[in-house]
């Protein structure tokens, strides 16, 4: 399997993960899944845009991501990113297997709480990515290469 990232960001392609992150993992190809997005053609246009030309980009919903990855391996280095823990979970609990995650940024809002500078989760979004630390998921917050990563289980915990 060549998925090297996957990673949490609800801004999904901005200028971190452009200049960073697809730079220090080597990344061939990025991976969106995400339903909202992958039905709408202008933010899916917008995101083609912001990648490199080098960089192949694929948006899916999470149905369509589920059936085609069993019948085509990803063979480049690939970076999975996703805006919702939610959808991490339903990957999860189809079988597919993610070992480590990391959170780049959840932003806030009225229903959300302060967990680190750049992530704010709900309760449901707590839970959810609690579920995945019980399942076996490595899951760390960081949003660039340079900071230090900081386990989700310690954070939570606080």
């Amino acid at each position: 399997m060549a998925v090297e990232f996957c990673r949490i960001d609800d801004r999904l392609i901005h200028g971190q993960v452009v200049t960073t992150w697809l730079n220090v993992k080597q990344i061939e190809q990025v991976i969106i899944v995400d339903d909202q997005v992958a039905k709408d053609k202008i933010q899916s246009n917008v995101l083609k845009m912001s990648v490199p030309s080098n960089i192949k980009l694929h948006i899916f919903s999470t149905e369509k991501f589920l059936k085609i990855v069993p019948n085509n391996p990803v063979t480049r280095r690939t970076m999975l990113l996703f805006a919702s823990p939610f959808t991490v979970e339903e990957i999860v609990a189809s079988g597919y297997q993610i070992p480590k995650l990391n959170i780049g940024g959840i932003r806030g809002n009225d229903q959300r709480k302060q967990y680190t500078k750049a992530v704010f989760l709900t309760e449901e979004e707590k839970q959810t990515l609690e579920k995945l630390l019980d399942q076996g998921v490595d899951i760390e917050i960081q949003m660039v290469p340079t900071d230090s990563a900081v386990k989700l289980s310690e954070v939570l915990n606080k």
